[in-house]
């Protein structure tokens, strides 16, 4: 019996020790520029200027769905999948968009490439493309994502977003920020894109 306490205790720690080096290796993983335009303690708008971005179109309406085929592709590109098998850092968040006829995820790429330095895809369905500059509405939640958390978060910043009068275009989408085996400290994002003729509605 002591021998198994023992050995329970170990693994314990190593679990322990695991998850404290995750969190500390996804701190340090370079994340979408962005500035805060205002926020509440309910949601944030928040300014992304431009990013460059490896993307794939998927015909998927489950996040799940589109999450386990599309990070595989999307993974062997940055991973040296790519004309000059070159290996691509991870950089944070992950984004998805369920659209009606159209899904898509995509990982932003490092500030330091554009689409003129980096290396052509081997797979065919991963693209390169760069997101248009916008203003988003921002809800944040933690712990692991399903399709019912989006959701939720999905109807709750529509419902805020409609009391503040803030007018929004496009799909909710959702970003992740850490990876699988990270069980603490995880956080998750519903945004939509906003008007900007409305961000300063959130102070009021």
């Amino acid at each position: 019996m002591k021998i198994i306490v023992i050995i329970v205790s170990i693994l314990i720690l190593i679990v322990v020790v695991f998850q404290v080096f995750s969190a500390m290796a996804t701190n340090k993983t370079e994340t979408q520029a962005y500035t805060v335009a205002g926020k509440n303690k309910d949601f944030e708008i928040r300014f992304y200027p431009a990013a460059t971005m490896a993307m794939i179109s998927s015909s998927t309406k489950s996040y799940k769905d589109l999450g386990s085929s599309g990070f595989r592709k999307l993974a062997g590109y940055i991973f040296g999948g790519n004309s000059e098998k070159k290996q691509i850092a991870m950089t944070s968040p992950v984004h998805m968009n369920i659209g009606e006829s159209n899904s898509t995820m995509a990982f932003v790429l490092p500030a330091a490439y554009n689409k003129s330095n980096l290396p052509k895809p081997n797979d065919a369905g991963v693209s390169i493309t760069t997101s248009e500059p916008e203003y988003v509405a921002v809800i944040q939640f933690s712990g692991f994502a399903s399709n019912d958390d989006i959701a939720k978060h999905k109807v709750l910043l529509e419902e805020l977003l409609k009391e503040k009068n803030i007018s929004y275009y496009g799909n909710f989408r959702y970003l992740g920020y850490n990876p699988p085996f990270q069980l603490f400290g995880r956080r998750n994002e519903v945004i939509v894109a906003v008007n900007e003729k409305d961000v300063h509605k959130i102070k009021e």
